[in-house]
């Protein structure tokens, strides 16, 4: 509504039909979960249908200004499938243990979805769409839940071995090979193809998930500083190599160049620093900034500069604060759970997020170099928003695990003897189950 007042004078048109459609959604959602998983952190399907829903008014508000170019219908459509694959992903999935026997599986397949795009051209630089019969899709989206499922179920599987055994070199214990081996070497196949398919983004993303997972999983610093060092030589050289890398870091480096010079005009990343700037502390106001000089990544890549540039310091930093709030319930539930399959997979799914935020706000603000990736739920995407979705539903399995298990306190309302709670589908669990569904 805000936006409609602010470009055109008047109420939207179909606002109030597209805001009972998502109330619906989320009505429906809300029971789903209560349904099936009633201890789930209470946190996390809320924030997610609020980064979803300002995703929306975002996409549409810049859809104003590109007459002939909407894509605010279109990622409805793709957010309604989202949120009808997590409320079967909930419905469907009664306990998490259970992906731990597809883990190879999921491997296979997550290999296979990063291979397929290289037969295809190549969209602005780079190797990652798959187009068929006017629709496209991203398959590395997808890859990176099913490889966070695989390094989560072998890394639990040999965690002693990794943290307890091999040779010690300095402060760092290096694991014995048969038990290192296989899972760096697909690590090593997934990041080769996605680097032939120029995705430097997806392919830091996968770096970051399995170094932050080896360290969950053995416990030592000495991997995370050996996982800095990595990224650093591996972008130096990748940088030295690759036209369409290195394009990037000149253009990191020297943001301005084409301004100064008064020849090329302002790249991307120079209109977007202008964006940041223009919001200041409160924003101009939703439909009041000029997003649209970035060009045709606005809506996706850079539509954390319409925020910074219409919701200022004040909607950014609130913004921040939802991602690190649903980031938070995924570690929280890590470190709450028990099975070591399940205490992975969460940090897993909450460190894909994380890296995800880090990686595009660093690469719009200049901290980094742009990497091309899609804000979780924000920017414009279907592969994206769905990924995002089913993320959300195995959060919300794992946090209603790690929260109905034995020992847990009990929540306000909730009535018993002390100590009488137990693991769903126990006979405490299932007691619990049935007041909470009463």
């Amino acid at each position: 509504m805000a936006v409609g007042f602010a470009v055109h004078g008047a109420f939207p048109r179909d606002a109030a039909r597209y805001g009972s459609g998502l109330g619906a959604l989320a009505l429906a959602a809300h029971l789903t979960v209560r349904l099936r998983a009633p201890y789930a952190d209470p946190l996390v399907l809320p924030i997610a249908f609020l980064l979803n829903g300002l995703g929306l008014v975002l996409i549409y508000r810049l859809d104003l200004a590109t007459p002939g170019a909407s894509a605010a219908p279109t990622q409805l459509v793709w957010s309604t499938l989202g949120m009808a694959l997590f409320m079967a992903a909930v419905l469907s999935l009664r306990d998490h243990r259970a992906l731990q026997r597809y883990a190879y599986v999921c491997v296979a397949t997550a290999l296979a979805l990063l291979t397929v795009p290289v037969f295809f051209p190549a969209v602005n630089g780079a190797k990652i769409w798959v187009r068929f019969a006017g629709l496209s899709f991203q398959p590395g989206e997808f890859a990176k839940v099913l490889l966070a499922v695989f390094f989560a179920a072998y890394l639990a599987a040999g965690r002693h071995a990794l943290a307890y055994l091999g040779r010690t070199i300095g402060p760092l214990r290096l694991p014995p090979g048969r038990v290192l081996g296989p899972v760096v070497a697909i690590w090593l196949v997934s990041v080769g193809v996605l680097v032939l398919e120029r995705d430097l983004g997806t392919s830091i993303l996968f770096f970051g998930l399995f170094v932050v997972l080896l360290y969950v999983a053995t416990g030592r610093l000495g991997w995370i500083a050996v996982g800095l060092l990595l990224v650093a030589a591996g972008a130096v050289a990748v940088a030295s190599v690759e036209p369409h890398v290195n394009e990037r870091v000149r253009d990191w480096l020297h943001p301005f160049a084409g301004t100064e010079s008064g020849g090329g005009g302002a790249n991307q990343l120079a209109q977007s620093l202008f964006a940041f700037a223009a919001g200041g502390v409160l924003g101009t106001g939703l439909g009041e900034g000029h997003s649209s000089l970035i060009g045709f990544a606005m809506k996706s890549d850079f539509i954390l500069a319409t925020v910074g540039e219409e919701l200022g310091l004040a909607g950014l930093t609130a913004l921040f604060l939802l991602y690190a709030l649903l980031i938070a319930c995924g570690f929280r539930t890590a470190l709450v759970l028990r099975d070591p399959f399940g205490r992975l997979l969460a940090a897993g799914l909450a460190a894909i997020l994380a890296l995800q935020v880090f990686v595009i706000a660093g690469g719009v603000t200049g901290l980094i170099p742009l990497t091309g990736m899609p804000m979780p739920f924000l920017a414009q995407g279907g592969s994206s928003v769905i990924t995002n979705w089913i993320i959300v539903a195995l959060l919300v399995r794992l946090s209603d695990s790690a929260r109905g298990q034995p020992g847990q306190p009990e929540r306000p309302g909730e009535t018993g003897r002390p100590g009488a709670s137990g693991r769903p589908g126990g006979r405490a669990g299932r007691s619990r189950r049935s007041a909470a569904a009463a």
